[in-house]
């Protein structure tokens, strides 16, 4: 993909859909912060579309990983007689209703693009205006599991089906971009039960997406000890967290000196937008 000459952010992140994995998004966002490192831009499937609103939202690593641990998994999905999926997206979307306080995607502090699938034309659908959490609902509809979310007559689901690590999506608009690939295919021990066979291949499906993906990122975080819980899996979030902050933190700083001068050696229409935004509430 070319990039435009002159692109609109300094700094892009992308951040890959992983169902409880995300907690890991999180950890690396706190070393980021750490470090100075502030996206001008961020883009996200699934899980990453959530992380992304609410990062985007104001809220705090802090902040979102508190919100996060209250939350249960059986607290946010609602059971239903299986026709599109088992289960409904109200829980999620009260979760929304609830926290995110920007309504439109042009409210929020920094640009949002959100992936989801539209299971009838088979397309990738990027939203980054309008409201967000319709969009952030369809991303997040796991395909079986979740049913799928009509929007404009359209029926979405889970991003990861087409692009799981959408790092296209910010690819032109920007100078340098951090990519953060929660759902990386490993070896998973054989278990009989279908939230086994439908991670396996959900997993298979991303990874099929994700590769060419990956090779347009600037710097790629990616990290198979994430990889090894299952997206489904809402008791080791501390863990998970830990283990993103961690390898944050030695990725960055053993690319300290390069993404300084990547970041620091050209001028980010980014920081215009915002002062033009600023302005525009005086």
């Amino acid at each position: 993909m070319i990039q435009d000459k002159n692109p609109l952010y300094k700094l892009g992140l992308a951040l890959s859909g992983g169902g409880a994995r995300g907690f890991a998004h999180l950890g690396v966002l706190k070393a980021m912060e750490e470090r100075n490192l502030r996206p001008d831009i961020i883009s996200g499937t699934s899980v990453g579309s959530l992380i992304a609103v609410f990062y985007a939202d104001g809220y705090t690593t802090q902040e979102i990983m508190k919100i996060g641990l209250s939350v249960k998994f059986t607290s946010i999905i609602e059971g239903i007689i299986p026709r599109g999926g088992f289960f409904k997206t109200t829980g999620v979307q009260h979760l929304l209703v609830k926290y995110i306080r920007a309504k439109r995607f042009e409210d929020l502090n920094i640009p949002v693009r959100v992936v989801a699938s539209d299971i009838e034309s088979g397309k990738a659908k990027v939203f980054s205006k309008g409201e967000i959490i319709p969009a952030v609902l369809a991303s997040c509809s796991v395909p079986i599991v979740f049913t799928p979310v009509n929007i404009d007559d359209h029926h979405y689901v889970d991003g990861g089906l087409l692009m799981n690590f959408p790092v296209s999506v910010i690819r032109r608009d920007c100078k340098t971009v951090l990519g953060v690939n929660i759902s990386p295919v490993i070896s998973m021990k054989y278990e009989e039960s279908m939230k086994y066979v439908i991670e396996r291949c959900m997993n298979y499906m991303v990874g099929a997406n994700t590769s060419a993906q990956r090779d347009l990122c600037d710097y790629l975080i990616e990290c198979n000890e994430v990889s090894e819980y299952s997206i489904f899996d809402f008791k080791h979030n501390q863990e998970i967290y830990k283990k993103g902050y961690t390898l944050a933190c030695t990725y960055l700083d053993d690319n300290k000196k390069k993404i300084d001068k990547d970041l620091l050696s050209v001028k980010s229409k980014g920081l215009g937008r915002k002062i033009m935004k600023l302005l525009g509430k005086i």
